[in-house]
Order: structure tokens, then C-alpha cells, then sequence
């Protein structure tokens, strides 16, 4: 029989690994590096809307399909939303089914990655290489030239047409 501290422990349990399942716990990567563009938390506030700065700043996820990047289907560049650092070419845009707008290759010198551990299995995470904002996740699933699948919140970029 359960009874209310068990309740409220699996209750309290159930909470945080939610937190931690959408990235809002934790030092987020964009924070604690060492990248060419360093602005205050206020100042990120500021230049962003409240869910780039979730996703870039605190490595949040936007829900799947609610950016209108997924159908961008215009010949242009992709680019941070915090630092207007090119980041992807449409030529390498691909539709992967996944409700995230998905590229199989980043513009050169334009993202760095690391490891992440977040939900409990190995990820490598994507941010940009100029103001470590976080971009989304890198898989091995993708088409030719690379077999990469760069799998980006639509909320991280802006597009600017060719």
C-alpha cells in the first residue's frame, strides 16, 4: 500500500527526471565555455525571444513540428539566432521525418560539439562554435555524403535567403 511520502517521493522523482529529460537542469554548455561572443544572462534575455533563449542559452528542446523552418524549402543560410553565425547550407537541408529541421553537413567552421549524457544514453550535442548556443544533436542515421543526421531546433536559427 502507498502511502503519502511514497507518493509524494515518486511524485517529486517523476518531476525531476522530466526536468532532466528537457534539458532544464544542468549547466547548460553555452554558459561555461570559452566562445568568441560572451554576453550577461540579462543581455541573451534581451536579443532573444524567451524560446531561443531556452533553447540556445539553457539547451531546452522546442516541441516536434512547431518550427516554420521545416518548411523552408528557399535557397539560403541558415544561421544563429543569437549570433548570425552561418551554420548550415539549404543545399544539405533533408527531410528526416523528424519534425526538426535536419542537415546532413554544418557550414565549415561553424559548430562544435560534445558529449551528452542527459537521457541516460549517449548523445553528441551541437552548439555554435562562436557563442555556444545550443543548436540540438548530431546521429549517425542520415543520407549520403556523410551518413549524418544534424537534427537542430528551428527556435536556435533564422534563416536568410539566398
Amino acid at each position: 500500500m502507498m502511502d503519502r511520502r511514497m507518493l509524494l517521493g515518486a511524485g517529486g522523482a517523476s518531476l525531476l527526471g522530466g526536468f532532466a529529460f528537457f534539458g532544464g537542469m544542468g549547466k547548460s554548455h553555452a554558459r561555461g565555455g570559452n566562445f568568441e561572443v560572451k554576453l550577461s544572462e540579462a543581455e541573451w534575455k534581451k536579443r532573444l525571444t524567451p524560446q531561443q533563449f531556452a533553447v540556445l542559452r539553457q539547451e531546452s528542446t522546442e516541441r516536434a513540428g512547431s518550427s516554420p523552418l521545416n518548411k523552408e524549402k528557399r535557397k539560403g543560410t541558415y544561421v544563429c539566432a543569437g549570433c548570425a553565425l552561418p551554420l548550415f547550407s539549404s543545399v544539405t537541408k533533408f527531410e528526416s521525418g523528424t519534425g526538426w529541421p535536419s542537415f546532413y553537413a554544418p557550414l565549415r567552421n561553424a559548430v562544435g560539439t560534445k558529449a551528452d549524457n542527459s537521457l541516460f544514453f549517449k548523445r553528441t550535442e551541437v552548439h555554435c562554435r562562436r557563442c555556444g548556443g545550443h543548436l540540438g544533436h548530431v546521429f549517425d542515421d542520415g543520407p549520403k555524403p556523410t551518413g549524418l543526421r544534424y537534427c537542430m531546433n528551428g527556435a536556435a536559427m533564422k534563416f536568410v535567403a539566398a
